[in-house]
């Protein structure tokens, strides 16, 4: 699908975060999106309190009790969010030690914390010991042997999960799929029937079952029923052979609408956990992100400049894509609407960020109006994978986060001034004056 085509679709709003008020005004809950520009200045990320805790509940209630959820922090890592999911009674799952910082500064519980990811350090698996968090899971025999040496020093059994790369196709992006044979992720399924009485013998392991996560942004409930398939028929056998299998972390994934209006049903998702592993009498456990916070966030930005071509045109917002990775990085195109609604016909333009990369361009539209310098505009569905994916790239500094509640709003990250970027580098003091000097337009 054509950025274009995905663009005429880019007109549906997320109802459930984003709504127009009598004046024609965007906004979220009970606060106008132009009124937060004016308090905070574009670029800047705005979430839905309302959004998140009703995704969660509909996860809650979908799955039942005796499932369990970890929310995906690397979805979105701010402490505000972090805390109003645990708050409302929802685990996490981690991918480092810097993700079970936050979750500890955020209140979350830590036997609530899965410890996922392919690249654990030593310092890692110590922090996650200490804090006693609820499980690892394991990638590699390597990391499994790292695990077992730390915890046998300490005195203590680390609980573990062995993840499982079951060779499916998530049927998504490339870059975002986790559980075919060679993604880096996971321990090959052919190889877990004979790790696993290893791994239950070892020092400092308590081995408590398997976990699998096969890729994000799933749209298709096939590739889940066959994952699980496998994982159903891998847990028979392991406890065949007299292993103790008592847990399942099925991982996460689940899409959501990026302006196509269509997304994955929890209850059938649910039904699929049922028949495929509902009879295993295992704990289970998903991780979602993405359908947690995905819908909840807008990404405010104001039109700098607008480019006339003969047929579009190229229109230069302040946001980039330091701020909004996605479009760049995996040629997503989010819904875009204006905050003011204006009247008219419309008019087809590409709307680019000032980044100095040609990737730095967030999709073709047809269905906004002619847009001019200081128009705002915001584009939807951008919760997820937004804020935590942004970078200082071209010295621009992180943007603010608000989070909206009802007719209030809180700053939750400010806006980073330039001179905190600058703090974090210093000239060595071997290098000599001279060589600290304005270089010399001198001729010769």
């Amino acid at each position: 699908m054509t950025t274009t085509e995905e663009g005429k679709r880019s007109q549906k709003l997320h109802q459930k975060t984003v709504h127009r008020d009598s004046a024609g005004v965007l906004s979220i809950e009970g606060v106008r999106l132009d009124h937060l520009a004016e308090a905070v200045e574009t670029p800047f990320y705005a979430y839905s309190s309302r959004t998140i805790a009703g995704a969660y509940q509909d996860f809650r209630s979908a799955l039942g009790l005796d499932v369990g959820v970890c929310y995906a922090v690397k979805a979105n890592g701010n402490l505000s969010v972090i805390a109003l999911l645990a708050e409302l009674g929802c685990g996490m799952d981690i991918v480092s030690g810097g993700e079970l910082q936050r979750v500890v500064a955020a209140g979350a519980s830590r036997d609530g914390v899965v410890f996922s990811g392919v690249g654990k350090t030593r310092a890692e698996v110590e922090a996650a010991l200490a804090a006693g968090i609820h499980q690892f899971n394991v990638e590699s025999v390597a990391e499994l042997e790292l695990i077992s040496a730390v915890a046998a020093s300490h005195g203590v059994e680390a609980p573990v999960a062995l993840r499982v790369n079951p060779d499916i196709d998530a049927l998504s992006h490339d870059k975002i799929s986790t559980g075919r044979k060679g993604d880096k992720f996971g321990i090959s399924i052919d190889e877990i029937a004979s790790l696993y009485p290893h791994a239950s013998g070892m020092r400092g392991i308590r081995l408590v079952g398997l976990a699998t996560h096969i890729g994000s942004q799933i749209t298709d409930l096939e590739p889940y029923r066959k994952a699980y398939t496998r994982i159903a028929g891998l847990t028979r056998h392991l406890r065949d052979l007299g292993q103790s299998v008592t847990r399942l972390d099925l991982g996460g994934g689940i899409g959501i609408d990026y302006g196509s209006g269509f997304k994955l049903e929890l209850k059938d998702f649910a039904s699929v956990i049922r028949e495929t592993v509902g009879d295993l009498n295992a704990e289970l456990t998903v991780e979602p992100g993405r359908r947690l916070v995905g819908e909840a966030g807008v990404l405010v930005t104001q039109v700098l400049y607008s480019k006339p071509h003969a047929d579009f045109d190229i229109v230069i917002v302040d946001a980039a894509m330091n701020d909004l990775l996605r479009p760049a990085m995996y040629e997503a195109v989010h819904p875009v609407a204006m905050v003011s609604s204006t009247a008219g016909g419309s008019r087809k333009c590409r709307i680019v960020g000032p980044v100095c990369e040609s990737s730095d361009a967030f999709g073709s539209f047809d269905h906004l109006p002619e847009l001019s310098s200081g128009n705002l505009v915001a584009f939807l569905a951008a919760g997820a994978y937004g804020a935590s994916m942004s970078s200082t790239y071209n010295a621009r500094p992180l943007i603010p986060e608000v989070l909206v509640s009802d007719d209030r709003f809180a700053v939750i990250r400010r806006r980073q001034p330039i001179e905190e970027l600058l703090a974090l580098e210093r000239n060595p003091k071997w290098r000599s004056v001279s060589s600290r000097l304005p270089f010399s337009m001198k001729a010769g």
